[in-house]
């Protein structure tokens, strides 16, 4: 398994796909997953901050977890078949429930969580990018150019011919 962190979401032109970028932990691989409008808004959300005035989907299941006094100890991506991807929630005890990737992204970021991927699935759906600044925990502009310059050369069927993330 191999730490990731989040890029970002961004949306792919011209088909206003939305996709989110994770990038290997100490590598150079990244991990493109399209993902829905309404997954991507809470994962932009997460990253910048925003607090709505009532909770989304994913804050309230942070909020429950909270309330019976657990926590999430990890998230794992585990595998792309015909274009779907597949994750699990890892609980205390080595609970595994499985989720779609984006409603896992969504909360680790809300709760601190660290999200892995399997070896084997950066092997197959990984792509190389150019070395970027490993020290550094925020996303620079020169990392958003090259998340932007990557989707100007990729399209979702280059990702096993299914855009959207099941």
């Amino acid at each position: 398994m191999r730490e990731l962190d989040v890029i970002g979401v961004r949306v792919e032109m011209p088909s206003n796909q939305p996709i989110v970028l994770l990038r290997e932990v100490g590598g150079q691989r990244c991990l493109p997953i399209w993902i829905g409008a309404v997954e991507a808004t809470a994962i932009a959300f997460a990253q910048q901050g925003v607090v709505p005035p009532r909770p989304l989907t994913h804050d309230l299941f942070k909020d429950v977890l909270e309330a019976v006094g657990t926590s999430l100890e990890q998230v794992r991506i585990t595998e792309v078949k015909e274009g779907t991807y597949y994750a699990e929630l890892v609980f205390p005890g080595g609970v595994e429930v499985s989720s779609r990737p984006s409603d896992s992204i969504a909360l680790a970021l809300r709760t601190g969580t660290p999200i892995y991927a399997t070896d084997g699935l950066l092997e197959e759906a990984g792509v190389l990018m150019a070395e970027t600044d490993s020290e550094s925990e925020e996303v620079s502009e020169d990392e958003v150019a090259k998340f932007r310059e990557f989707l100007d050369q990729v399209s979702p069927e280059d990702f096993h011919g299914q855009p959207p993330e099941r």
